[in-house]
């Protein structure tokens, strides 16, 4: 069975249709604490993003972690790679990069920190994909792990107002509870799965939609701030990310 649900045309277009990618890098740039956090905690030296062009999370390593990254990914764009690395004052040779199928790849170096944002939840078989990081993953090293949360508001929007790029995304597997056994099953320890981050709702067509639209999507990302302030805390309904992190088996 075809585990993609995505191919390689909705990538290039997906990527080709972004006017802006070449953006520099801050150092409170999104899961920068998390991050963060790894590096210190397990004193990571080397790290590969999987699925990660742009390559926006290999640059922050390196820029400002000073971690030797790599970017797998099965579609780059090389001009539009080269001209983030010269906004964040990096070069092409700071960064390897392979551009290859996951499915095909053979490894051939093992990782302190394999890292995927916005990856897993474009396969039908969560396990089988989760596998795959497992490939390029050291012996004790650590795993990390974010993907949208699709089931609370944000995903109605998502399946409202851009409902071709809901049904790229796999549901069923953003579940934090499904995803904990999931790594388990895979013999990892896990250190923690689940939600994160107290609200934010996105439209990736954002731009092509109407001015009314636009002013409903704008209300209800007001009424969820306001109701962060009476529930403070990462839920199923609010937050717009889920987080795994897990040590591999020696």
């Amino acid at each position: 069975m075809e585990n993609k649900l995505t191919d390689q045309k909705f990538w290039t277009n997906y990527w080709e249709s972004k006017p802006d990618l070449a953006i520099s890098i801050d150092k409170n740039y999104l899961f920068h604490q998390q991050l963060e956090q790894i590096i210190k905690k397990n004193k990571i030296q080397t790290a590969i993003e999987l699925g990660g062009f742009p390559g926006y999370y290999s640059i922050f390593l390196k820029k400002y972690l000073g971690v030797n990254t790599t970017l797998f990914d099965y579609f780059i764009h090389q001009g539009i790679l080269r001209k983030v690395l010269t906004k964040n004052g990096l070069n092409v040779e700071d960064i390897t990069v392979i551009e290859a199928d996951l499915f095909q790849y053979q490894p051939k170096q093992k990782y302190d920190l394999v890292i995927s944002c916005g990856l897993i939840e474009h396969f039908k078989d969560t396990k089988d994909i989760i596998q795959r990081h497992l490939e390029f993953l050291k012996p004790e090293g650590t795993l990390l792990i974010t993907l949208p949360n699709f089931r609370g508001v944000n995903g109605w929007v998502q399946k409202t107002f851009d409902r071709d790029n809901y049904l790229k995304h796999n549901i069923d597997c953003m579940d934090p509870e499904l995803l904990k056994n999931t790594l388990e099953e895979l013999e990892l320890t896990v250190v923690k799965s689940s939600y994160l981050g107290k609200y934010s709702i996105w439209l990736e067509n954002k731009d092509q939609k109407s001015r009314l639209t636009k002013a409903f999507i704008k209300s209800i990302w007001f009424i969820g701030k306001v109701a962060t302030t009476i529930i403070p805390f990462e839920s199923k309904i609010l937050s717009p990310y889920i987080i795994l992190e897990a040590k591999n088996k020696a």
